[in-house]
């Protein structure tokens, strides 16, 4: 069943030289190589997309919202399912910008498994002044119903493919996903409870950030090719693990302008699946 929703809010938002440094900080790069006025690098709009969702309004979970209020269904879980952003212009470092964010689409569904529900939320940047958005991106959350008992410990047995030429692997710690989620308002336990993590949703530890991951595919597609995506849609397919190794991959689709990014757990399972238009 689908809901009519047209909630929605706007917000100011400051594409800060403070927080960008701390992204680059977080990304073990030279912080002082940014400087107001140079294009916030593509990727790391997540620091313009916090929710601010007051402590009193916080699911259970911990998890603030998407930026717009979320309808209480029943279903405890939440995980992120989808994601499609456009970068239709750059942001400059220093600038003012208007965020508009509103649901988009909430789809309820009975399974075998219980019931579940996908919440889709639209976000649009305007820079100050503009007409037009400067960038678009909807993500889709999966909401499911609570962890049945001794199940959900061991990720699914995905798809394994040969690693791309040039892959990275590195391993994620609790600093990476702390940092992370503090720089996006991000307060979902599941990246920061380890026994929150284990004991309620039964994952083995605590959970990557789906969208840490993207950053992680797109900096790698920046920094070892010199290639900036100008859209990109995200899959993410199996939960990735703090303290497990995770294999970046990038490579050409084809002989067109499309790339190919992967991320693989420690068992070479795909987890996450980007198709990048450059």
């Amino acid at each position: 069943m689908t809901d009519d929703v047209q909630a929605g809010v706007s917000r100011t938002e400051s594409c800060g030289l403070a927080a960008v440094r701390r992204v680059a900080a977080m990304l073990d790069l030279d912080p002082d190589a940014w400087r107001e006025g140079d294009p916030l690098p593509r990727g790391w709009q997540f620091i313009l997309l916090g929710a601010d969702t007051p402590r009193s309004g916080l699911r259970a979970d911990g998890f603030p919202g998407l930026g717009v209020p979320l309808p209480d269904l029943g279903l405890p879980r939440l995980l992120i399912g989808k994601r499609s952003v456009h970068f239709l212009g750059e942001i400059p470092i220093g600038a003012s910008l208007r965020r508009d964010s509103r649901i988009e689409s909430v789809v309820r569904k009975e399974t075998a498994k219980g019931p579940m529900a996908t919440v889709t939320v639209a976000h649009a940047l305007h820079l100050a002044g503009a007409a037009d958005p400067v960038l678009a991106e909807t993500q889709t959350y999966v909401l499911l119903g609570p962890q049945p008992a001794g199940g959900g410990a061991a990720p699914p047995d995905g798809a394994r493919a040969a690693m791309p030429p040039g892959a990275r692997t590195l391993v994620p710690d609790d600093t990476l996903l702390f940092q992370y989620s503090a720089l996006g308002f991000n307060s979902h336990r599941i990246h920061l409870d380890r026994a929150f993590a284990r004991e309620v949703e039964g994952f083995p530890d605590l959970v990557v950030n789906g969208g840490l991951t993207t950053l992680l595919l797109t900096e790698h597609l920046r920094t070892a090719f010199g290639i900036s995506p100008s859209a990109l849609s995200a899959r993410y397919l199996a939960p990735l693990f703090c303290a497990h190794p995770i294999t970046l991959g990038a490579e050409r689709e084809g002989e067109g302008e499309g790339w190919v990014l992967r991320a693989f757990d420690a068992a070479g399972r795909l987890a996450v699946d980007i198709a990048a238009e450059v």
